[in-house]
């Protein structure tokens, strides 16, 4: 599925800026603050984990653990 979102992400710059290479590609992407899937899905899922980690409530805490 994360490959099925950077494919949109990549078709969505390729409309808005027409064809590009792979250099001008990371180049926007840098510009405008965009990261890989990836990353962006890896530094959600480590926030929510910290957020759950510092709750009090047990149930939270059994969450943030399962990983």
């Amino acid at each position: 599925m994360r490959h099925s979102l950077q494919f949109a992400l990549i078709r969505a710059l390729l409309k808005i800026f027409g064809a590009l290479s792979k250099d001008t590609y990371k180049d926007i992407c840098k510009y405008f603050g965009m990261w890989p899937i990836e990353e962006q899905i890896s530094v959600r899922q480590e926030k929510l984990k910290l957020r759950y980690s510092a709750s009090e409530n047990v149930v939270c805490r059994a969450v943030s653990k399962l990983r």
